[in-house]
């Protein structure tokens, strides 16, 4: 593996622990309604878990609500099932062939709540950096004991390795504090 190589590979995996932590903060609630909320239910279609993405368009007709039209009119129960089992703590309303969600509004306590489990996803994902990291430091020192390239080389390729670290801990700390934001406010 050449120095190029490893960078890439710590980059890339960076990259997907924030694109993880985006998907994942998207389905935290805050005081609007939001498709995102919902799209990645599990539903079980059929005898196999599905995405309420795939089965239904969400739309939202107001703010503090959504709306949620099947795709498969006789999936409507199953739907309803696994909004209710997700733990949102959503009441769906089945409306003829669409159900709607009506957003409550957040008390203090779950905002409080909220906004510490976006901390704490927030924290796994600068574990997830850490981790691609330390990979690549093997990989750096790895290159060193083999006498691939000079040991001066490996500490600067360290050096980048921490910068990408920086950087991306940046991206996860920014991501966290606006969704934090966004959950708290009324």
């Amino acid at each position: 593996m050449s120095p190029d190589e490893i960078l890439l590979e710590a980059e890339a995996q960076m990259e997907k622990a924030i694109d993880y932590l985006g998907h994942e903060l998207g389905g935290i609630r805050t005081g609007r309604a939001s498709p995102a909320l919902v799209e990645y239910i599990k539903v079980d279609y059929y005898g196999s878990p599905t995405d309420l993405k795939s089965l239904a368009q969400v739309s939202v007709p107001e703010p503090t609500q959504l709306l949620i039209k099947p795709f498969d009119a006789g999936a409507i129960a199953e739907i309803r099932k696994a909004i209710e089992n997700s733990g949102l703590g959503l009441n769906p309303q089945v409306d003829g062939k669409q159900i709607r969600l009506n957003i409550p509004p957040l008390t203090t306590e779950r905002r409080q709540q909220l906004a510490a489990q976006v901390k704490k996803m927030g924290e796994e994902q600068k574990v997830v950096i850490r981790n691609a990291r330390r990979d690549a430091n093997k990989h750096a020192e790895q290159l060193g004991k083999d006498s691939v390239i000079p040991e001066d080389e490996v500490n600067t390729l360290k050096d980048e390795i921490q910068e990408l670290v920086k950087k991306y801990e940046g991206k996860i700390v920014e991501a966290v504090d606006k969704k934090a934001k966004q959950v708290m406010e009324i």
